[in-house]
């Protein structure tokens, strides 16, 4: 007899390829000593914090002590800081926005869970570009619709907007965009963007109710060889980006996110109202007293983007040299070549034969490819050269 709902049963089933090959990363490094493993399996940012982090703890640590320094604040977070973080994104997005186009919330899984939760009804569908963040399929399941996944276009994996238009229906709710991309690398450009916003005008029209552009857009910060990262606020009107500050500042654990609104959004009241309330039932109450407050200190700080260039030139360099076939990722801290032979869960349990660890591109929904993240130190990329090597030669 299982005590579990159905649905989780069968999530632990499927558990993701992501935390299956870190945890068998955990064997080998017990096994043959951390030094001897080289983990590319998880997108867990290593780089220090900038300084702004310490002097954000300095600073409210000195008033620690003072009544409700812990206490409750309205939903969407300290008022003041909504203010500060908007006149920040306005800069950032290109688009003049105000504190109450902007929520704060618990990571952007938070911030994605709260937004579905306030628009999608039961049966009613998501729709992303594959490969995708395979939470996201959890995420709108939590809240009673359905994921369905198109095919980004192929080599490119742009997206493909010919096969978007032919795949939404009267249940599509929600289509949902991530660039910088995870698990590619590919920035989307202006054009595919505004043609993707013109796209949804007409379908919402046809449909006669509004189809959200949700912007999952953590990678901002991280674009390469001067790559520009478009935003969608200024494009469409139910437009919504959702991001944190998990990997700029290297605080995943903190977990602190936010959801900025369209200024173009007629109904920004009556959406920013559902998004507190979704906040507050889902059991996330608030975000994080302390990371607010680091956030309010080291907003327009960020890591070191010269180390995450340095290491992306290596991998593509031990790639290269290797034999492998992939595209340059643009933006974020993933390569996604193709797997010899073609299964790449087969050539990824081949990796872990040299101890190298990978996550197979079916754990995203692209069956052929695998994913490797390149937020580790530059000398395990180069020192698992020779594993990437050996495997490749294996499959012929």
């Amino acid at each position: 007899m299982s005590v579990l709902a159905d649905s989780v049963t069968g999530y632990l089933g499927n558990a993701s390829w992501i935390r299956r090959m870190f945890e068998a990363g955990g064997q080998l490094k017990a096994r043959f000593g951390a030094e001897n493993v080289y983990d590319f399996s998880l997108g867990n940012p290593d780089l220090p914090a900038p300084s702004a982090v310490a002097e954000g703890l300095r600073d409210f640590a000195e008033h620690a002590g003072e009544p409700f320094a812990f206490g409750y604040m309205p939903n969407g977070g300290f008022p003041w800081l909504r203010e500060k973080l908007a006149a920040h994104l306005s800069a950032e997005q290109g688009v003049k926005l105000a504190a109450d186009d902007v929520l704060l919330s618990c990571g952007a899984a938070g911030g994605l869970n709260a937004f579905l939760r306030a628009v999608i009804n039961p049966g009613e569908e998501m729709i992303s570009f594959a490969p995708y963040f395979v939470e996201y399929g959890f995420y709108v399941a939590n809240h009673g619709g359905t994921f369905k996944a198109v095919m980004s276009q192929k080599d490119t994996f742009a997206p493909d907007l010919k096969a978007l238009e032919a795949a939404i229906s009267e249940k599509t709710r929600v289509v949902l965009i991530n660039s910088p991309h995870n698990p590619t690398g590919v920035i989307y450009s202006r054009k595919d963007l505004t043609a993707l916003a013109s796209l949804l005008e007409n379908k919402s029209q046809e449909y006669g109710r509004p189809i959200w552009l949700v912007a999952d857009e953590p990678y901002r910060f991280l674009a390469y060889d001067g790559a520009e990262v478009p935003s969608v606020l200024p494009l469409y009107p139910y437009a919504v980006c959702i991001s944190s500050f998990s990997k700029n500042l290297s605080l995943p654990g903190e977990r602190v996110g936010y959801v900025a609104l369209s200024p173009r959004l007629r109904e920004k009241a009556e959406l920013m109202a559902g998004l507190t309330l979704t906040n507050r039932i889902l059991g996330f109450v608030n975000p994080p007293v302390i990371g607010q407050h680091i956030m309010a200190k080291a907003l327009g700080s960020q890591v070191d983007l010269s180390v995450y260039a340095a290491r992306r030139k290596a991998m593509a360099e031990v790639l290269r040299d290797a034999g492998y076939k992939f595209q340059m990722p643009a933006g974020a801290f993933y390569f996604f070549p193709k797997a010899p032979g073609g299964d790449d869960v087969a050539f990824v349990n081949r990796l872990l034969e040299e101890r190298v660890l990978a996550v197979p591109g079916s754990g995203f929904g692209c069956p052929g490819h695998f994913r490797l993240a390149f937020c580790v130190d530059e000398s395990v990329i180069r020192k698992a050269a020779d594993g990437f090597a050996k495997a490749r030669e294996a499959i012929q």
